[in-house]
């Protein structure tokens, strides 16, 4: 994982420069060393945005996956206007289905929650996270639990039916209760993307309408306002939308994960490793690039052709756009 190779790097680093000093004291370069680092402003994982005050980044919960349905009769949806990050991915029928990323703050409601997909892997891994969901065919549980990763159903703490709405679409999460009963270790997880500036970016095209359409199913509609992007066909509750600075598409093979659903539809698997096209929109620009990630726990990193992409620190919304069958217009 990227925290072992950040540790082994940053003891490689540090004997350089007792090295490198030579006859100096090694217990004062130490002290130097450990009074800079604590002068660095503590990030969080999931955005890049600084903590406020004096606190830092290292939560007692682990980041905390919630799968929310993404159709009209999830509306209206709770809690994703405090969710860090969002990625949005195809499930049977052309639908969509969202993971919502929650780390920073931990919404007292959230859902509906559904069911998990063999896709997750890929999404969840390199978090280190655990998932919220109502359940999954038995293939797919038997794969999440190979994957190594904890999940959390309804009967577990802090999820509960909603007897105002209807079933399916009636499991919620009090998440702060539900991350009581993850195991954290209290260590602040790796950076989900590499985090950069705004200035960081190279100086793209304009572009402040997309459409992302998951083969021929649903779409997804973002407009560029007022420094960022708004969601024109959301579920989400009125004022709990999720507020995205970086909307990055990812085109994805999608292969199929050897099952029907109850209504009989094949049952298609995102397979979020080896690369592909990336379109990055951000302050209403859009940035061509290509994605690579190297394995199911490897994180997703950026590039174009002069060197690294970075992601702007701030909210970003991912889109999981099949290569074959998906599309992504955009416009000025």
């Amino acid at each position: 994982m990227r925290r072992a190779r950040l540790l082994a790097a940053t003891v490689l680093a540090s004997s350089l420069v007792l090295t490198a000093c030579g006859g100096d004291d090694p217990a004062e370069s130490g002290n130097e060393q450990a009074a800079a680092e604590s002068k660095a402003p503590a990030t969080w994982p999931l955005t890049g945005l600084p903590v406020k005050g004096d606190g830092d980044a290292s939560q007692d919960h682990p980041v905390m996956v919630v799968k929310i349905d993404n159709s009209s009769a999830s509306s209206p949806q709770i809690g994703l206007g405090s969710a860090d990050l969002v990625v949005e991915e195809l499930v049977e029928g052309g639908m969509t289905r969202l993971a919502a990323f929650f780390y920073s703050d931990l919404p007292g409601k959230t859902g509906p929650v559904r069911s998990m997909r063999a896709s997750d892997i890929g999404i969840v891994a390199p978090s280190d996270g655990v998932m919220v969901t109502s359940g999954a065919a038995p293939v797919t549980i038997e794969r999440i639990k190979d994957a190594g990763i904890e999940f959390f159903g309804e009967g577990s703490p802090g999820i509960s039916r909603d007897d105002t709405r209807a079933q399916p679409y009636n499991l919620f999460s009090d998440l702060v209760a539900t991350a009581k009963a993850a195991k954290g270790d209290g260590e602040r997880p790796d950076d989900y993307l590499e985090w950069g500036s705004s200035e960081d970016l190279p100086k793209g095209q304009p572009a402040t309408t997309i459409a992302a359409s998951f083969s021929g199913g649903h779409t997804t509609n973002w407009r560029f306002e007022k420094g960022a992007y708004v969601n024109d066909n959301s579920y989400a509750a009125e004022g709990d939308e999720f507020r995205a600075d970086t909307v990055l598409v990812l085109r994805v093979k999608v292969g199929d994960a050897g099952y029907l659903d109850p209504a009989n539809n094949p049952v298609p698997e995102t397979k979020l490793t080896g690369t592909g096209e990336a379109l990055l929109f951000h302050g209403g620009r859009l940035v061509r690039g290509t994605w690579t990630k190297d394995g199911l726990d490897a994180p997703i990193e950026l590039s174009t052709k002069a060197g690294d992409l970075t992601v702007p620190a701030g909210h970003t919304w991912i889109e999981l756009v099949p290569q074959d069958g998906g599309d992504v217009t955009f416009g000025k």
